[in-house]
């Protein structure tokens, strides 16, 4: 992006600990919320970017999404698009709205919406893979049940085969990947937000149920109901004091060229050298942790951390609030705050803006001037589908 940034007017985000609330109601509850929180008008906006995976196949709304579930909150004649692009539409929806702000006089409402919890798990859980190219996607069915995969869930299943390459490779220990959902489910347990807020031990994360392979019921994020919106605007045509900037966004999709992991390393040395940043400039990130072995594995695929060194210092408590390194998932995270598909990009963008307005309550990042995103979503023939990395600082920060 330019010395032009784009502006970050206001924030909101649903309770992900609620499951009563229909997907218009989110929707209208956080796109009304933020732009309050902006001092925005509907008829201010000059466009309404929705992210959004499950609506076809969950909420009977396969096409025009926003535009129905927004019909009600008085938006009028602004054009909506929506952006169904798996775990990554808010990300995805983020970076469209972005680019469209610095070309805008007027501000950009983006937001991301998903209602998972339906009654009937084995259609949230095609409505998940749906996330993978169709034949690819049966392909992996029948590796899996040859193998044992009891969660029955295809990304469960890959992500417990990435844990054990994390784990036999890099020398990673089943209490490290334990650490990182304690920690997760502590930061959880400080967020008013966050769907689980209750503190765990070593031993419960350990001793809960087993999901597949190493990973147990607590390492690993479940269906969630949420929100979350922001209001942007180019830099140069926001009259009043901005909450947060973009210093950036950078997005790659894979085609099956590279590993999953290795796609998320590309990404990450593309956006530092897009920030003009390393990952040493940031106070906190927010990452994707489907589970919390992927958190360690995300940890040094984003140069975070050395090969090998991510498990000892999250199990040294360096990642947690406080600690002596980068702040990892202030929130909770997929596995403690929720992992509404197309919201969660938003909601990481929400939580880091959080801090760097001083308004974290009990869990602040003291002095924070600079977060990272970082969000993914599908996965193709083992590549990343999408990544999104958006770095965001406080206002005048470079």
């Amino acid at each position: 992006m330019s010395t032009d940034r784009v502006a970050v007017l206001g924030t909101a985000m649903t309770d992900m600990s609620r499951r009563d609330l229909s997907p218009d109601q989110m929707a209208v509850q956080v796109a009304t919320e933020a732009l309050a929180d902006a001092g925005v008008q509907h008829s201010d906006l000059a466009l309404v970017v929705a992210g959004n995976a499950g609506g076809g196949r969950l909420n009977d709304q396969g096409c025009i999404r926003a535009q129905a579930w927004l019909r009600k909150s008085g938006l009028g004649d602004v054009p909506v698009v929506n952006v169904d692009n798996s775990c990554a539409g808010g990300s995805s929806a983020l970076h469209l709205g972005g680019l469209s702000a610095l070309g805008q006089d007027r501000p950009v409402l983006v937001l991301g919406v998903e209602k998972m919890w339906t009654g009937d798990r084995a259609a949230t859980l095609e409505a998940i893979e749906s996330g993978l190219p169709a034949d690819y996607r049966h392909d992996m069915h029948e590796r899996l049940a040859e193998r044992g995969n009891p969660a029955g869930s295809i990304l469960m299943g890959l992500n417990a085969a990435w844990a054990e390459q994390f784990m036999t490779e890099r020398g990673a220990t089943v209490e490290q990947v334990a650490a990182a959902a304690v920690k997760a489910r502590r930061n959880g347990s400080l967020n008013p937000l966050a769907q689980c807020q209750q503190a765990v031990s070593m031993d419960e994360v350990l001793s809960s149920p087993q999901v597949a392979g190493v990973l147990t019921r607590m390492m690993c994020s479940s269906f969630t109901d949420g929100a979350a919106a922001v209001v942007l605007a180019s830099s140069q045509t926001v009259s009043g004091p901005a909450v947060a900037e973009l210093l950036g966004t950078v997005a790659r999709s894979g085609c099956g060229n590279l590993d999953y992991h290795d796609r998320l390393a590309e990404t990450s040395a593309a956006a530092y050298r897009s920030f003009g940043l390393g990952p040493e400039d940031f106070d906190m990130v927010e990452l994707h942790d489907a589970t919390s072995a992927e958190e360690l594995f995300a940890l040094e695929s984003l140069g975070i951390f050395g090969f090998g060194e991510a498990g000892p210092a999250t199990l040294a408590g360096d990642t947690a609030i406080g600690g002596r390194s980068i702040t990892v998932n202030p929130s909770g995270g997929l596995v403690a705050r929720g992992h509404p598909l197309g919201a969660t990009g938003i909601a990481q963008v929400v939580e880091i803006v959080t801090h760097l307005r001083g308004r974290a309550g009990a869990r602040p990042v003291e002095g924070a001037r600079r977060g990272l995103a970082v969000n993914t979503g599908g996965v193709v023939n083992g590549d990343a589908g999408y990544v999104g990395i958006t770095a965001l600082v406080a206002p005048g920060v470079s």
